[in-house]
């Protein structure tokens, strides 16, 4: 055993002094050393779907020596190729990094690598075609000097290339992160009513179904609030005038718990800090409210009234009035909080008794909370012969608190009423914009949160261009135009501006 050691010992010092004679004869070879010069920089920012292509420059002091290349993702190696090329599949922060190697060493560089939503902020458009072919157009807010454009091609092809998008698109809403789109289905494809969500920032489908169990579900508003609530069952009003319910939990659509009558093809989500949907009842006559899925209640100057309620006949304010027009009044957040919180409403209706017209400017319906009753605010009411009125129940149009200003569509026209002049000041409305050709027709209207531009929807229908759907920006007040965005869509049928 003593021996055993004593070998050992005596090898030691062999063995150490083989390593460095090893070690002298490398010194003497020349190294050769690896520089990244150029062609990659230490942050990238790409879209989603965006192919990313970075072409380093590599020099060395010795050329003869082979080099190789390993291209990291979160330090997993992703590629062997000189060329990196990278397609931004998924949003998110990636932190990579170039290793270049010869046979005497390695050269690295560490660089992040952002894949962002090309679908953050801005106008969304959903349109369809003549044979009822639906399509999702995109601008994003223009950022650092970059030129305001749409992004080529259907947004929702782009994103779900393995899924056909139904016929017939009817409404959507951004609500809880998500778009909500239905589709009335039909078309050449025979497509079944369709309700889609979209992820907000990638378009992408993230659930679907189709509702064939009711054969008069042909949805043509989606009452649902943006911030949403969740478990609760929306109104969603069809063709016929009948109303389902949207469970945007569950993605069910069922038989109306609430609103039984039939309403015209116009309701109003009042999204403040509470929601309020607004229907015109025209089986009983007047608005009809949903507050906070409460109701529904019917429009009195003293309280809210039910059909169950034998005052109904005589106290219902709207009692022998059709509808002419409703609006939201668009409010900044400023004029929200001056105002409690509560929205305010523009209704236009025919008294068919007197035979004239009335204009309501009001507030949402409140609550007073000292007497513990509901409160119907008349805010003004304004009364007048409208004698070939510009203005019906489907007249594209927009309000806002800013100018006081209604403006409304006439074929290729955008009018303007100052709502707090007379009414019979409607009529002969003055032109405050006029788009597209004589034959255009506008479909729909978006604000800014400042009021300072409004968005204006038309298509041609005359236009032999497959998207003959545009989108005008103009000043709100002065209506001179700002930017023009032609042949970007087809027929809009709902324009908002998407927010993150």
């Amino acid at each position: 055993m003593r021996i055993s050691k004593f070998l050992i010992m005596l090898s030691l010092p062999f063995l150490m002094l083989s390593c460095f004679s090893d070690k002298s004869t490398d010194a003497t070879q020349p190294i050769s050393e690896i520089t990244i010069e150029s062609g990659i920089d230490s942050i990238y920012n790409i879209q989603k779907n965006e192919t990313l292509v970075i072409t380093p420059k590599i020099t060395q002091t010795d050329n003869s020596k082979a080099l190789s290349y390993t291209w990291e993702i979160d330090l997993v190696p992703y590629s062997y190729d000189e060329v990196f090329t990278f397609v931004g599949a998924s949003l998110g922060k990636y932190d990579c990094r170039l290793i270049v190697s010869n046979e005497d060493g390695k050269s690295f560089f560490p660089f992040t690598l952002y894949v962002n939503s090309p679908y953050e902020e801005g106008i969304t458009i959903l349109s369809k075609d003549v044979q009822g072919k639906s399509m999702i157009s995109f601008m994003q807010k223009a950022v650092n000097g970059e030129e305001p454009h749409f992004v080529n091609g259907d947004c929702f092809a782009i994103n779900n290339p393995d899924i056909d998008f139904a016929s017939g698109a009817a409404d959507f809403v951004q609500c809880s992160g998500s778009l909500i789109v239905a589709c009335q289905g039909g078309g050449e494809e025979n497509h079944l009513p369709t309700i889609y969500y979209l992820n907000e920032k990638t378009f992408v489908v993230e659930n679907m179904f189709t509702v064939p169990e009711y054969e008069d579900f042909k949805p043509t508003r989606l009452a649902v609030p943006s911030t949403g609530y969740s478990g609760t069952s929306y109104p969603v009003l069809c063709e016929n005038g009948k109303v389902y319910d949207l469970s945007t939990a569950e993605g069910v659509v069922s038989k109306p718990r609430k609103l039984h009558s039939t309403y015209e093809q116009n309701c109003i989500v009042a999204d403040l800090f509470y929601y309020c949907l607004l229907f015109w009842d025209k089986e009983n006559g007047g608005l009809s409210l949903m507050y906070r899925g409460d109701g529904p209640y019917y429009c009195s100057s003293e309280y809210h009234l039910t059909l169950d309620n034998p005052e109904f006949a005589t106290k219902n304010y709207f009692a022998n009035r059709g509808l002419v027009a409703m609006t939201k009044i668009n409010m900044t957040p400023t004029q929200i909080s001056n105002a409690g919180g509560d929205g305010e409403l523009l209704i236009i209706t025919n008294y068919s008794i007197v035979a004239r017209s009335e204009v309501l400017y009001t507030g949402f319906w409140g609550y007073d909370f000292v007497n513990n009753v509901q409160t119907f605010p008349v805010a003004s009411t304004q009364q007048g012969a409208l004698i070939n009125s510009p203005i019906n129940k489907d007249t594209p149009c927009i309000a806002n608190k800013t100018y006081y200003t209604l403006l409304f569509a006439n074929g290729n026209k955008v009018r303007r009423w100052k709502y707090d002049t007379p009414l019979t000041n409607l009529v002969n409305a003055p032109t405050l914009l006029t788009v597209g050709s004589d034959n255009a027709v506008i479909t729909h209207f978006e604000i800014s949160d400042d009021h300072k531009k409004t968005y204006v929807a038309f298509y041609e229908p005359d236009s032999t261009e497959e998207l003959n759907g545009s989108v005008w920006i103009f000043d709100t007040d002065s209506g001179e135009v700002l930017e023009r965005h032609n042949n970007i869509c087809y027929q809009p049928v709902k324009m908002i501006y998407k927010k993150k």
